[in-house]
């Protein structure tokens, strides 16, 4: 005889319409009625959730010590003139009587190239070439101007090199010979010129004022 299970007890104030079961069946055993899920409780088949986050360092309680900042960067040091990158250097060999020619002959060749009049400066060791002649009888105030208008080439004695702004191209006429004097003007001409530097003279003597490097 199959056994029956016990019919769990409900109280009488929750007891509805019995319905009596049908033979040979057993009643079923009433689920629980699932209440509210909370958060907490997950779902099935999903995780919970995890660990809670901890707070962001500005909210701790004991903030981590902050990283130390980069280093300032020292600022960039000006480029000396010895850092600078040398202009090429060309040399014309001429004698002392013919130098003021070969130079004239150099900024014709330089104008056809297609390099521009206001890049040029034209230095001289001995006499000064005719036009700066010519044009410092106007005085140098009106002589200098053009020279600071920087649109033409421009002509000076090799003693005032000092004086006047450096340009892509200077071409030097050693025209004095004397191996003092150009030793101690062709290094200024050479800080002068920023992409080329022309020497007509003789070779000798520019090669004992330049360095080998000629």
């Amino acid at each position: 005889m199959p056994l029956i299970s016990e019919e769990p007890q409900i109280p009488e104030s929750a007891q509805g319409p019995r319905v009596t079961p049908a033979a040979g069946r057993t009643a079923p055993t009433p689920r629980p009625v699932p209440g509210p899920r909370s958060a907490a409780t997950p779902r099935p088949g999903r995780p919970g959730p995890g660990p809670a986050r901890p707070a962001p360092p500005a909210q701790r309680a004991h903030p981590a010590p902050a990283a130390p900042a980069a280093p300032t960067p020292a600022p960039a040091r000006p480029e000396s003139a010895e850092n600078r990158s040398a202009p090429q250097i060309q040399l014309i060999p001429a004698p002392a009587a013919g130098a003021l020619d070969a130079a004239e002959e150099a900024v014709d060749l330089l104008l056809e190239s297609g390099r521009a009049p206001g890049d040029i400066l034209v230095l001289t060791t001995g006499e000064q070439h005719p036009w700066a002649a010519h044009e410092l009888s106007f005085g140098e105030a009106a002589y200098w101007a053009q020279h600071d208008a920087g649109d033409d080439v421009f002509f000076a004695d090799i003693s005032a090199a000092a004086r006047a702004t450096s340009r892509p191209v200077v071409v030097v006429a050693v025209n004095d010979d004397a191996d003092p004097a150009v030793a101690r003007t062709l290094p200024a001409a050479r800080d002068r010129a920023a992409t080329l530097l022309i020497v007509c003279g003789d070779p000798q003597t520019i090669n004992s004022a330049l360095g080998a490097g000629v």
